[in-house]
């Protein structure tokens, strides 16, 4: 590039139209860098063009920040915050989403208190003030921070968090109980050790087959038969018409579990009553993270095609970037 000098203007340097700024490769190079990286990962266009892996990623953060719209925070109203895995070994990102536009407002590491902070700080006092409701699972973590920022949100649980979790704590005790009471019958016992899935699935789900050993399984034993039951009926209070009839089948059915002389039920009915108000509150709000967990999915889907992400700044820009929301 020549170097002149004006006398009016003083030294200056030619400009090159098809050479952005001091950049080292042309702008015709950049753009078809900017357009493989949508379809391949950094390493596969690095490999593919000759180029240094830094260097497109470089240019690939650089058409992120550039084409990544910022939310629109008076829109916002409702919310849903879930997590996915980060690394091995139990490294966790929170991500929260505009439920009624489903596009990512933010993404950070770790799911404490301390981890989701950084989110309403970004929200500001005044959008936080606008927030009718946040979906999420039983996370008692983003529960109290939802308190402290939006006091006047309502939280709402998830259905098929609470259910599974139902099935981890209270049909698998009740389940592996049953099979080491029947020691000495040894088919009985094969039969509800080999059971789990029957169990747990949603009884439509299953086949003609299957519903018919889980009908033979429930009448021949009557501990299982109660827990699968209230499972059943814990998953009607996410369908009732009203908060108020939502109350009174929560009555019903704790009625029911403290009854059933079944000890993990007892334990968790004790537990699940701190959490009362969250699972009423799906009768008014009729929010659940299916949404945000079929976007985790994908999610998986991003860091498996790039083997993982070493720089989380860029791994979370690619995420906002695959979610950018509904028009309304």
């Amino acid at each position: 590039m020549r170097r002149v000098r004006c006398a009016a203007c003083g030294p200056r340097v030619e400009h090159i139209r098809w050479l952005p700024g001091r950049q080292r490769l042309t702008a015709a190079m950049i753009h078809w860098v900017e357009s493989l990286v949508r379809l391949m990962p950094a390493q596969h266009v690095a490999q593919l063009l000759g180029l240094h892996w830094h260097t497109v990623k470089a240019i690939d953060q650089q058409r992120l920040q550039r084409d990544v719209a910022e939310p629109d925070k008076r829109r916002i109203r409702r919310l849903i915050m879930d997590e996915f895995a980060l690394f091995k070994g139990h490294r966790y990102a929170t991500v929260v989403i505009d439920a009624d536009t489903q596009q990512v407002l933010w993404v950070g590491e770790g799911r404490s208190r301390a981890a989701v902070r950084p989110f309403f700080a970004w929200l500001g006092p005044e959008t936080c003030g606008q927030i009718e409701a946040v979906a999420m699972d039983m996370n008692t973590a983003l529960d109290l921070e939802v308190q402290h920022h939006c006091p006047q949100a309502r939280v709402v649980y998830d259905l098929f968090h609470v259910v599974a979790k139902f099935g981890r704590e209270v049909i698998d005790r009740v389940r592996v109980d049953q099979a080491n009471q029947l020691r000495h019958d040894r088919p009985a016992r094969t039969l509800v050790k080999r059971s789990r899935w029957l169990l747990l699935r949603n009884r439509s789900h299953l086949k003609d087959d299957q519903a018919l050993k889980l009908e033979e399984l429930l009448q021949a034993n009557q501990p299982l038969m109660t827990a699968y039951l209230l499972k059943d009926q814990l998953k009607e209070l996410w369908y009732a018409p009203s908060e108020a009839e939502a109350r009174r089948r929560w009555r019903e059915w704790l009625q029911l579990a403290m009854s059933s002389g079944l000890a993990p039920v007892h334990q968790f009915a004790r537990r699940l009553t701190s959490y009362v108000d969250g699972i009423i509150a799906s009768a008014r709000y009729r929010m659940n993270t299916s949404v945000l967990e079929g976007m985790n999915n994908k999610i998986k889907v991003l860091k498996r095609m790039a083997y993982g992400y070493r720089d989380n700044d860029y791994f979370f820009l690619k995420i906002k970037a695959a979610f950018p929301g509904k028009v309304r």
